[in-house]
Parts: C-alpha cells; sequence; structure tokens
C-alpha cells in the first residue's frame, strides 16, 4: 500500500498552495485510515510499516484489523526514501566500513 493511495491535493482540504514544497504542482496527502481498510479489505493476517510519518503510523494502526510491526520508520534526511541507505549499502556505503588505507 503505498503513502498517496487516495491522491488527493492537499488544496483540496484547504491547505493554501505557498505550503507546498513544490509550487504548481499536485502534491497528494497521506491516508492512513484508507490504507488500513483497504488491507482490511484485502483480510490481511500482518501489516509491515515501511516508511509511514509520525502520526500517520499511529492512525494505520488504530484502523488496521491485523497486527502491525514497524520495519523502518520515514526518515526526512534521505527524501521520504527511509530504505535508500540500506538499498545502497553494497555500493555507495561501502567505503565506510573500509579500512583505512592511508595509515
Amino acid at each position: 500500500m503505498i503513502c498517496k493511495v487516495s491522491s488527493t491535493d492537499k488544496t483540496e482540504i484547504g491547505i493554501d498552495k505557498k505550503f507546498k514544497i513544490k509550487k504548481g504542482s499536485h502534491e497528494s496527502l497521506c491516508n492512513p485510515v484508507l490504507q488500513a481498510k483497504l488491507l482490511n479489505k484485502e483480510k490481511t493476517d500482518l501489516n509491515v510499516i515501511v516508511g509511514l510519518c509520525v502520526g500517520h503510523d499511529s492512525i494505520f494502526i488504530k484502523y488496521s484489523e491485523a497486527p502491525v510491526t514497524t520495519l523502518i520508520t520515514k526518515d526526512r534526511v534521505l527524501a521520504h526514501n527511509p530504505a535508500g541507505a540500506l538499498y545502497t549499502s553494497g555500493f555507495y556505503y561501502t567505503r565506510l566500513f573500509e579500512e583505512n588505507d592511508s595509515e
């Protein structure tokens, strides 16, 4: 279930367009209640949260009929791609784990 499942623009609920990150574009808001209801409809056995906002995760947990666990929390440093560091750990970050050859 993706975060922007309802694809409702923030301005449709009264948020001024000046508060958008990218002016003049569609900027969806999250709908954790709908996310939970859609997964309830699918009768999932377990819901694993990856990258939901703090607060939205609590709402999702409240409405989920299946047990919920959090695997990865949202990280704004990684541009809302909380698993980005994991995906690139075998390539980009390998130098961080190598011994310093200049010593």
